[in-house]
């Protein structure tokens, strides 16, 4: 991460820790506990800890040899939709973070891809994609109402837990639905059966 997009994301996002008073001597911690928001959603397509919602942050920070080590949960309410029938869902995620922020001038810094590692920049430490990766990790792909949600009828749409047991939908090819207009007698098929028995052989 550069310079400037740690000055620019710490106007916005409130993971940004400034670490200053922790110093650089190995086995200095400090605890951080707060609560914040964030002006966008952190999960899951089906399922997110909504924008703008409280997150929980129980945090301790520790020098190491390296840089500062993070560890601690973060929590927040979670809200979405089946994946099956659509329903609103909602729930509690409450992640364990353990994420090593290198000093700039450290054999970690020095020796690891930009991507391999979090980087501490001004002496501020930003947990925001941290948060993210954790949080995303920890929610369902297909979160579900239920376990055994029956989920929506694919012909019509209706939620099957609650439609009538004998909900269904007859199904015919639709090459044999071509033939069987093909052939149909309208003049028959209209005709009630009962009547056109009564009516016998002629002769």
């Amino acid at each position: 991460m550069s310079d400037q997009r740690l000055r620019s994301s710490s106007a916005v996002t409130p993971f940004v820790l400034d670490i200053r008073s922790l110093g650089r001597r190995p086995g200095t911690m400090t605890q951080i506990h707060r609560t914040v928001t964030c002006d966008h959603s952190l999960g899951l397509d089906l399922i997110a800890i909504p924008a703008d919602s409280e997150i929980d942050l129980d945090l301790r920070l520790e020098s190491v040899n390296e840089g500062v080590l993070v560890t601690g949960t973060v929590s927040g309410e979670t809200e979405g939709q089946c994946a099956r029938c659509l329903d609103p869902v909602s729930g509690t995620v409450n992640v364990f973070l353990t994420e090593l922020f290198a000093y700039p001038d450290s054999v970690t810094e020095q020796t690891t891809d930009a991507d391999d590692v979090h980087r501490i920049v001004d002496d501020r430490v930003d947990l925001e994609q941290a948060v993210i990766d954790a949080v995303g990790l920890d929610l369902p792909m297909t979160p579900l109402c239920r376990e055994d949600c029956g989920g929506l009828c694919v012909e019509c749409g209706v939620r099957l837990d609650t439609a009538d047991p004998e909900h269904g939908h007859e199904f015919i090819d639709p090459k044999w639905a071509a033939l069987r207009e093909k052939f149909a007698d309208p003049a028959s098929a209209d005709a009630p059966g009962p009547a056109r028995d009564a009516a016998g052989p002629t002769g």
